[in-house]
């Protein structure tokens, strides 16, 4: 009997595992507004940020395709876009993407609507709760697993997780691509002095040289500003987690992505060319990493810490994963899945990936993770205006 999942059927062949309406806000100054029409609707979530006035260039382009990304998301069902006006990151341009996915949108912007604010809130909570209505309606369906897109996370790392943690997710992101889905590895600056192990991985030489060529350019940007990179990580934290060198870390990061070939690379909140298994182009921020997995299409993300992290996505479930005893339990109320009985019990990467993909299951079935439970959705886009990454704009 093959694997299923129940989801939500979309347009254009996805598959939602949530069923969410999403209050964009085109801009900064109307996030209190988006967050407001939100918190009215049933299952409504706002993607608030702090961006959308006076951006160009490559930062524009990034906030643009991330919030695109974000309503195009399976996970949503429909979509209001709230703009001032004034902003040059227009809502209706925003919603006009978005309505590529066939979904429905709707856009208005305040400064449009008599009575300001207030009357704003109330005319987005009316789109929204006939929105909410409709998706009501939908009834889950079974789906095979090559309709689910996986983000592959970590953050506050240590010297367990690469030993843990990490290669159970690695295992479950095999599965996945085995049964025809899609996996997408992040943080491509953990994954330095690992490079040579990853293009062996490469389904051919050119994807192989974008891989480390990548790298070794920013690397080389980088220190033309008097910065060496393998100075900044590991973190303060990952020290005292016990890594020493960021190819300790990496080493730990890239058993996410097990074994698969890598189909190729991605810029940051693109979305995948075909299934299989890729890596993204982004500096590894967590919650910058998980908002750019979202926005490229990941219905679902496994976040492994070693020293703890709470943070969530509004559109995606979060399913956390430790491998350190000592956090899994000051921090139980946080972790989803607890790798350290490979420390505790004699339980084997096997063992633990197992318990991981019944969570997976349950939770694209429906069942909230804690981040979930706790109200946890965390988004932040990544802006690559810093000199030291323009190189990534470079083909």
């Amino acid at each position: 009997m093959s694997e299923e999942f129940m989801g939500y059927e979309r347009p254009k062949g996805k598959v939602g595992i949530r069923n969410k309406i999403a209050v964009i806000p085109s801009v900064i100054c109307v996030n209190r507004v988006a967050q407001q029409i939100a918190n009215k609707i049933e299952n409504g979530v706002a993607i608030t940020h702090p961006l959308g006035c006076g951006q160009f260039g490559p930062d524009y382009t990034y906030t643009l395709r991330t919030l695109v990304g974000l309503g195009s998301n399976p996970n949503v069902y429909g979509v209001i876009v709230v703009g001032l006006g004034c902003e040059n990151l227009s809502n209706k341009l925003i919603a006009k993407n978005i309505k590529r996915s066939k979904k429905p949108v709707e856009f208005f912007n305040v400064q449009d609507v008599q009575g300001g604010t207030a009357a704003a809130i109330e005319k987005g909570v009316k789109i929204g709760k006939e929105m909410a209505d409709q998706a009501s309606e939908l009834k889950r369906e079974p789906f095979d697993f090559s309709h689910l897109v996986l983000g592959l996370e970590c953050g506050g790392s240590d010297s367990i997780s690469g030993i843990t943690a990490n290669p159970a997710v690695g295992v479950v992101s095999d599965k996945i691509v085995e049964l025809g889905g899609t996996s997408i590895l992040p943080e491509f600056t953990e994954w330095i002095g690992t490079e040579h192990l990853l293009s062996k991985r490469a389904v051919n030489e050119k994807v192989a040289e974008k891989i480390t060529n990548t790298l070794n350019n920013f690397l080389e940007n980088i220190l033309q500003y008097g910065i060496d990179f393998r100075g900044v990580q590991p973190t303060p934290g990952n020290i005292e987690g016990g890594l020493t060198t960021i190819e300790e870390k990496s080493l730990g990061t890239i058993a996410k992505a097990g074994k698969a070939p890598i189909q190729g690379t991605l810029e940051y909140s693109e979305p995948p060319k075909s299934k299989g298994l890729w890596l993204m182009i982004e500096p590894g921020l967590d919650v910058e990493s998980m908002t750019g997995l979202a926005a490229a299409g990941a219905q679902i993300i496994c976040m492994t810490t070693g020293r703890g992290s709470p943070c969530g996505n509004p559109v995606a479930p979060v399913i956390k994963l430790c491998g350190n005893p000592q956090t899994c339990d000051w921090m139980a109320s946080n972790i989803d899945v607890d790798s350290s009985k490979i420390i505790t019990e004699d339980k084997t990467i096997e063992d633990i990936a197992a318990v991981l993909w019944q969570k997976l299951k349950a939770t694209c079935n429906g069942e909230k993770t804690y981040a979930e439970v706790l109200g946890f959705e965390d988004l932040a886009i990544w802006r690559c205006s810093a000199a030291p990454f323009q190189i990534l704009q470079s083909k």
